[in-house]
């Protein structure tokens, strides 16, 4: 029996996709360009489309005739047990291959912000969180979790991580972000691919690129974001999760900057994408993204003049319906509108990656990489226990100026506010139970989600806890006041546990589609607050959040401040350990927390105009900056070295290190920060930036010798010319706990001339920390 070339597994891939490709009608090849929106049969035995407003009507018989390029979310459509999913997945894949010529099953993708999006499956922190853990090897550890979750019950590809910058906090999606730094997105956001690729899966980066800079913080507003701004703040993370990574799929944005919608940009999803950077993986669409090239952005006049846009620009995979890249896409290359040329680049790159997964191979079967059995835990003891983990270490002690923290056992304590006893105030908006199931009343959670309140009294059980909500989340009711502010003066230390509820498109305060008008705390939970400092009664402020809000109204009269962001399922634990004290706070700020709400929506990458200054009655300098982070320990920083005058090429660097001893009584860790600060550039430059970091556990007494390794690479910002470049001039080098706590400076003049860098430059600062 002679067997095809595109079928034998030991010949290179791209001898068998072009073998195949020759083999395809040009509807088998536009049918690899597309998704179907799926649901899994909660019996098992399939799926069936959605009826969604653009994904109506698909005959699905009809459809899988010539093939299919993937499944749409089967488990994250709607609650179904995880068992029957993967064995209604399985048979998806089946009635896919016995329908088509080839027997080529579908790549079936899957959202995985925070946790695998089905039901019953673990919900972590959200990314804002894993941020302010500065720990990327804790973060690789939860997306390799994640990943073999996905591919035990027959997932291949995972919408995560977003890689967008913060850059107005005021956008809905800031709990999507890992911060408001490149370097923290970009370094903790490929610890994460690292995992999701480490189990198989393919790892989709988004939203590339611009999406979080919009006007205004509206969704989807136009990007106004400058050349320099996109090269040097928008664009490094993603080319780090690319280089360092390994990520294999990148999701075209719906966001268009000076006119150009990211999917219909033949210089960036081509040009740097591909040419300058050398992707060779699959581009997918935001969903629907194609079809809003002309029903939002109106640079095309029909689908299929979008599908000729997006194929043009380099985009290979409609998602999550063929909407565009379907019927109309065949009729516009049988009419000689679109080249077909442009469908079999798209359907070469899909194919490529279907044989990288093995979807090829004459083995393949349904249900080969899924356990189809019985029963599938995907929330065991140890998804728990690392979602525990990260929970603890991006809780941030923002302020404890007196010392109320840790709460004796017995204290007597008033527990406050309408985040206190609600499961849903844990979870971000992708977050199977704030995602899905708020459109399915009834349907219990599936996974134990414990509120601050059910965990303090567990924490502290001879606390007496009582509790009062005070008020909603958002609205003007205010007649709870009464009982809190009675409550709280009854109480040696009131907790205010006050925030925001994820949510989509308005029916949240934050979340996708939720945006701020300003930073104010949502509804009358401000004046809640009012009311309880009031009582002069210690209150400790718990923030339960997907963003920072404006806290300078209260500074100096809290007894402390507790932010946590979305912490996930066992987030309420996890903060009770840091209010008995069990835990020791370590999380360090991914944003700035601004002093006043009306507006300032600002980073800390300032260029000088961007700061305090004479020229402006308005301070936009934070509260709390970028990398702020207290602790239950103390920690000295001592024998620094690297201070003495240095000269190196554009090409060379310089090692810095520090002593840092836990010098307290308990055990705890230290966020060892390196930021640059450039004084004269050709063009202005934030007036400081990280560039690196190291996160240094210590048992009490011990000390560790912390090394950054420096390069000047790391210097590098887009000039006049418009190339990434080094220039000669002084640096200085700034170890600090934060972005304005500065312990050790170092001089660095880089010598000789400009260098110009190309794809091949370094993007981290190399650290090590050893015992001393």
């Amino acid at each position: 029996m002679t067997t095809a070339p595109w079928r034998d597994p030991a010949l290179p891939a791209a001898v068998r996709v072009d073998d195949l490709l020759s083999r395809m009608t040009l509807e088998e090849k536009t049918a690899q360009l597309y998704g179907v929106w799926v649901g899994a049969a909660t019996d098992g035995e399939g799926v069936a489309p959605l009826q969604h407003e653009m994904a109506a009507g698909t005959d699905w018989d009809k459809l899988i005739t010539l093939g299919l390029g993937q499944l749409t979310r089967s488990f994250g459509t709607a609650p179904v047990d995880p068992a029957a999913g993967a064995r209604a997945l399985a048979a998806a894949q089946r009635r896919i291959a016995d329908a088509g010529r080839f027997g080529i099953p579908a790549v079936a993708h899957e959202e995985c912000l925070a946790g695998f999006t089905a039901w019953r499956a673990t919900a972590y922190p959200v990314p804002l969180a894993w941020g302010a853990s500065f720990d990327p090897d804790l973060v690789e550890e939860v997306g390799a979790r994640i990943g073999r979750d996905l591919r035990s019950v027959g997932v291949h590809q995972g919408l995560a991580p977003v890689l967008d910058v913060v850059r107005d906090l005021r956008w809905g999606r800031v709990e999507e972000t890992i911060g408001e730094d490149p370097y923290l997105v970009g370094t903790v956001g490929t610890a994460y691919v690292r995992g999701l690729e480490s189990a198989g899966i393919v790892a989709t980066l988004k939203h590339f690129a611009g999406y979080a800079a919009s006007a205004g913080a509206r969704n989807l507003a136009p990007v106004r974001a400058g050349t320099r701004e996109f090269a040097d703040v928008v664009l490094p993370p993603f080319e780090m999760a690319l280089r360092e990574g390994g990520a294999r799929s990148v999701m075209a944005a719906y966001t268009e900057t000076d006119g150009v919608p990211a999917s219909a940009d033949p210089r960036l999803l081509t040009g740097l994408l591909r040419e300058e950077w050398g992707f060779t993986g699959t581009v997918v669409a935001d969903y629907f993204g194609i079809g809003f090239l002309r029903s939002l952005h109106r640079v095309a006049g029909s689908e299929a003049e979008a599908a000729h846009a997006a194929l043009e620009a380099g985009v290979d995979v409609e998602l999550p319906s063929p909407r565009c890249y379907g019927e109309p896409l065949v009729t516009a290359v049988r009419a000689g509108a679109v080249p077909e040329a442009l469908v079999d680049r798209a359907a070469r790159r899909v194919l490529l990656q279907k044989c990288g997964l093995g979807l090829l191979d004459p083995d393949w079967r349904p249900g080969a990489d899924a356990e189809t059995g019985t029963e599938i835990d995907l929330d065991p003891a140890g998804n728990r226990a690392l979602a525990r983990r990260l929970a603890e270490e991006s809780v941030v002690l923002l302020d404890n100026p007196g010392g109320v923290l840790p709460l004796a056992p017995d204290t007597r304590v008033a527990v406050v506010g309408p985040r206190a006893a609600d499961a849903l105030a844990m979870l971000g908006c992708y977050s199977f139970p704030s995602h899905v199931l708020t459109h399915h009343p009834g349907v219990p959670d599936g996974i134990a989600v414990p509120t601050v309140l059910d965990a303090l009294r567990d924490e502290l059980p001879d606390c007496g806890v009582t509790f009062a909500p005070g008020c909603g989340v958002d609205g003007t009711d205010t007649s709870g006041f009464t009982e809190a502010v009675a409550r709280a003066s009854g109480a040696d230390v009131c907790v205010a546990v006050l925030g925001d509820r994820a949510g989509l498109f308005g029916r949240g305060t934050s979340g996708e589609g939720c945006d701020a008008e300003d930073l104010r705390l949502p509804g009358v939970q401000a004046e809640l607050l009012d009311a309880l400092v009031a009582t002069g009664v210690p209150v400790v402020l718990v923030l339960l959040t997907g963003r920072p809000y404006a806290l300078g109204r209260w500074a100096g009269r809290l007894g402390a401040v507790v932010q946590a962001f979305f912490p996930g399922e066992e987030g309420g634990p996890a903060l009770a350990g840091v209010l008995s004290g069990r835990v020791n706070p370590s999380g360090r700020l991914p944003v700035s927390f601004p002093r006043t709400p009306g507006g300032q929506p600002w980073t800390y990458l300032q260029p000088p105009l961007g700061l305090a200054g004479e020229v402006s009655n308005l301070d936009p300098t934070p509260l709390y900056p970028f990398g702020h982070g207290r602790s239950y320990t103390e920690f000295a920083w001592t024998d620094f070295t690297g201070t003495g005058p240095a000269r190196t090429g554009t090409d060379g660097g310089l090692d810095l290190s520090v002593t840092v001893r836990n010098t307290g009584d308990r055990a705890g860790a230290e966020v060892v920060q390196l930021y640059l600060h450039d004084p004269v550039a050709s063009v202005t430059r934030p007036d400081i930036r990280l560039v690196g970091y190291r996160r240094v556990e210590l048992a009490p007494g011990e000390a560790r010798r912390v090394t950054f390794r420096f390069h000047a690479d790391l210097s590098s910002f887009t000039g006049r010319t418009g190339d990434r470049v080094v220039e000669p001039g002084e640096l200085e080098l700034r170890l600090a706990a934060s972005s304005t706590d500065v312990r050790h400076r170092a001089r660095l003049t880089l010598t000789g001339p400009v260098r110009v860098l190309g794809p091949d430059r370094m993007l981290r600062c190399a650290t090590a920390a050893v015992p001393v």
